[in-house]
């Protein structure tokens, strides 16, 4: 392959990648935890990939390189692997996916028959493990969950049971009596006393988020793909004591709008409401990271001693990894005491991305 650097000039890093034998060791071991830390070129076919890729056949290490972004892939002359599309920020949905979303939230009571799937070149089994690897429930569980959120609304806005019901595509008033109370444990009549999550997933350029609010605020803003993502969902579930419907919501509209704002260099603080689910040690540690400037970080010591409690690192440190709400409460510019990134639920890859972002008003490579 003939490489094009020589007519072309890179764009600079803004951060170092790592040790070249640390990337093989990564390479080799297919290691996902360096996604989006580099990207493996590979000269004799012309190819760039994750590091956690597995081709049929592993490359060699003396006909690789390595780069920190896509941009600096293509520039060398590189094309994206089909296979894991490194291109393709972390967590994206499928495009087919989106588009099913897309109609049920425009109609929640449509109901896809096997033939509408068929019409759109989709199978069932595709279908149900794209929502399981997407959403962590089927299909049939997202439909049914989202007529329960249109349901809800409409409860809560002064509709009758009945019409709510047939509304939002429940083929009985008792078979919407029966999913309410198994969501809720209580009455559709005592809908405007209850809360729920309103969830979405939000695309942004370092990975897919899920999101969530009450009625009140944003409560959740997690990673999609963090292994934390299940354990933090059941904590802020059980504060709620609700379910977790997809659904619209005020809240998650001015968030999406934000966060676009925040990646493109255009917004520096949020202004959307938030309703953090915490302790109250927990929450007063996510007061503190609030008044953190944008673009500066602080270390744990430097917080706890903000707080008037300055041998209270600790709990500080595991305060801050319990945070749920990514990004907007800033736990990612709290930093080691020696200036090292340190753990963050994202990754640490993601950590310095976003310190970048904030230092320079634009991701690396973009």
């Amino acid at each position: 392959m003939t490489s094009v650097r020589s007519k072309i000039s890179l764009p600079t890093p803004l951060f170092a990648l790592p040790p070249r034998t640390e990337m093989v060791r990564a390479l080799e071991a297919h290691d996902a935890s360096y996604d989006g830390i580099f990207l493996t070129a590979v000269r004799t076919t012309g190819i760039f990939c994750r590091p956690s890729c597995r081709p049929p056949r592993g490359p060699k290490a003396e006909n690789v390189e390595f780069f920190a972004s896509v941009s600096e892939c293509l520039f060398a002359g590189y094309r994206p692997c089909r296979l894991c599309a490194p291109s393709v920020a972390p967590g994206t949905a499928p495009a087919w996916l989106t588009r099913l979303v897309t109609e049920l939230e425009a109609d929640p009571s449509r109901r896809f028959t096997d033939g509408d799937l068929r019409a759109m070149d989709l199978s069932k089994e595709r279908v149900r493990n794209g929502f399981l690897a997407t959403y962590g429930v089927t299909f049939a569980a997202w439909c049914r969950a989202r007529r329960l959120a249109h349901a809800f609304t409409a409860l809560r806005e002064g509709e009758g049971t009945a019409n709510a019901s047939v509304d939002a595509g429940f083929e009985s008033e008792s078979g919407f009596r029966e999913a309410f109370a198994k969501a809720f444990g209580d009455s559709p009549r005592n809908a405007a006393n209850l809360e729920a999550l309103f969830v979405r997933r939000i695309e942004t350029p370092i990975g897919a988020f899920l999101a969530g609010a009450t009625r009140r605020g944003v409560a959740l803003f997690e990673f999609a793909d963090r292994r934390m993502l299940e354990r933090n969902v059941a904590a802020v579930r059980r504060k709620l004591g609700g379910p977790f419907l997809p659904g619209p919501s005020p809240h998650l509209d001015r968030l999406e709008r934000e966060v676009r704002e925040y990646f493109t260099g255009e917004r520096r603080a949020f202004e959307v409401p938030l309703d953090p689910q915490g302790t109250p040690f927990e929450s007063l540690v996510w007061r503190e990271l609030l008044r953190i400037p944008h673009g500066t970080t602080r270390s744990y010591a430097d917080v706890a001693t903000a707080l008037g409690r300055p041998t209270a690192t600790r709990a500080v440190a595991r305060a801050n990894g319990a945070n749920r709400i990514a990004i907007l409460i800033p736990c990612h510019r709290v930093i080691g005491a020696d200036g090292t990134l340190t753990g963050y639920g994202g990754g640490v890859w993601r950590k310095r991305l976003l310190l970048d972002l904030e230092r320079t008003g634009h991701l690396p490579g973009s």
